[in-house]
Parts: structure tokens; C-alpha cells; sequence
């Protein structure tokens, strides 16, 4: 099996944001009067898209609550993408050598697709990726599979030929929906429980590349 493509989820996975989503969160928390979040609170509710984190955050069913919250959330976090975030240790050397080795390669996030493209531009790693697609990008999000099958279409590649390389459940269950073989990253905000489903675990960057190359 050569693989061909190389499907990345970013928060958690390429970028450590935890901290800037926090203040994104606690900014929109303080304009409804609520208590602040701490990190370890936040990184349980990423993953789904800012819509449900919004919703989890403020604890609430209102449409138009979770519209407000989502308009504070969203517009202080692209003011403040990259503040406080960083790519993870090895993760711009991966990027550069799966470039370097012709694997075309695309981030596939729930996150929104501007805010995707912002903190991938403002850390300076957009250029590696032919698509970028986040939560709004497709009609449906990870967990399904239909963002990955879109990717991988354009890409002209089987499934077989890419791989899904995530740190939580949604990246997992999407990869086996979609019949993509996955990677599960130790490092980043699922629990190790979420990656049991995963073909692959990487404790590093560096890991990724070693089972890359088991794979061809």
C-alpha cells in the first residue's frame, strides 16, 4: 500500500490552542455574567464545532443564547487566533517531510473553515496544505465520514491510500466510516479512551512518520 494523502484534524492535533479557545470561551461567558472556564474544563468540550462548545459552555438550549455566544466566541477568537497558540513539538518538520515525500496533504477540522485558515496562516504552515475544510465547510462534521470522502475524492485517491491522523473520537470514528486507515495522537485533547477505535497510536510526530512508512 503506498499512501497518497495525509488528512490532519488541527486543534489537538497539529496546534495547541487550548489556551486561546479558553479566553475566547471565558470572553463570551463574561458577557452573559457566568463564571469563567479553566483549561481542563474547555479541552472537554472541543471537538464538535463552536456551536456545541457554545452551547456546552453556556449551558443553554436558547437559539438565540447560543447565536449570541457564538457571535463572542467566534469574534474575539479570530481577533486573538494565535495569542498564546503554537504548533506541537515536531508537527512543522512532519508537515515538511510529508511534503518533501509527495504525500498531498489536507486539514480536516470541525473547527470553522476561516478560523481554520487563520491560525494555519498565522503560524505559517497554510502553504502545506492543498485543502483546508473545517466544521461549516461540508453539510455534515466529524464524526461522519463525508468530509473525509469529499477530501479524498478530490485528491483522486482511495481510501486506502490515505490515512486520518486525529487526537479525538470524531477523528477515529470518521477515518473507520469513511474506510480510511486512522492515527490516534496520545498528545492531544481526547482521552486515550477515545483512540481505542484508532488503527494506529503515535506518541509524537516523529511516530507518525515511522507508521507512514509501516504502511508503505
Amino acid at each position: 500500500m503506498t499512501i497518497a494523502a495525509a488528512l490532519f484534524d488541527l486543534d489537538g492535533t497539529l496546534v495547541d490552542s487550548l489556551d486561546d479557545l479558553t479566553d475566547a470561551v471565558n470572553h463570551m461567558l463574561a458577557g452573559f455574567g457566568q463564571h469563567r472556564l479553566e483549561p481542563v474544563q474547555v479541552r472537554q468540550l472541543v471537538g464538535k464545532g463552536a456551536r456545541n462548545l457554545v452551547q456546552r459552555a453556556l449551558a443553554t438550549d436558547s437559539p438565540g443564547e447560543i447565536e449570541r455566544g457564538l457571535a463572542a466566541f467566534t469574534g474575539f477568537n479570530a481577533l486573538h487566533i494565535a495569542d498564546k497558540s503554537s504548533l506541537y513539538p515536531g508537527a512543522r518538520e512532519l508537515l515538511q517531510q510529508l511534503a518533501d515525500g509527495g504525500i498531498r496533504l489536507a486539514v480536516i477540522s470541525n473547527k470553522q473553515e476561516s478560523l481554520s485558515r487563520l491560525i494555519l496562516k498565522t503560524l505559517e504552515v497554510d502553504a502545506f496544505f492543498e485543502i483546508i475544510a473545517g466544521g461549516d465547510t461540508y453539510p455534515e462534521m466529524k464524526p461522519s465520514p463525508l468530509p473525509l470522502a469529499r477530501v479524498i475524492e478530490k485528491f483522486g485517491c482511495s481510501p486506502a491510500e490515505a490515512v486520518m491522523v486525529g487526537d479525538s473520537i470524531n477523528d477515529i470514528q470518521a477515518g473507520n466510516l469513511a474506510g480510511i486507515p486512522t492515527i490516534g495522537c496520545r498528545w492531544g485533547y481526547g482521552g486515550i479512551e477515545e483512540l481505542g477505535g484508532a488503527e494506529f497510536s503515535a506518541d509524537s510526530c516523529s511516530d507518525i512518520i515511522n507508521i507512514l512508512r509501516q504502511l508503505d
